[in-house]
């Protein structure tokens, strides 16, 4: 395990970069067209960026970004 120390401004960056991220993500993966190994490869990266997110935001931020049962099923 790595540790990381980072100030207040860092955190809002990185939370900021994360939630941009993931949300690029979920746009993508709305393509109906997409083939299957890049779903996959979506639905891995948008789990590790989430885990990482979990330990810099809050529990309310976490809940808007938690990946549901469905999210990546629905099409």
């Amino acid at each position: 395990m790595i540790g990381l120390m980072v100030n207040d401004q860092e955190q809002k960056e990185l939370e900021y970069l994360l939630k941009r991220e993931m949300d690029e993500l979920l746009y993508d993966f709305s393509h109906h067209d997409l083939d299957p190994q890049l779903q996959q490869a979506i639905k891995e990266r948008y789990t590790l960026l989430f885990n990482i997110y979990k330990r810099f935001a809050s529990h309310k931020e976490c809940l808007k970004y938690t990946p549901h049962k469905n999210l990546f099923n629905a099409k």
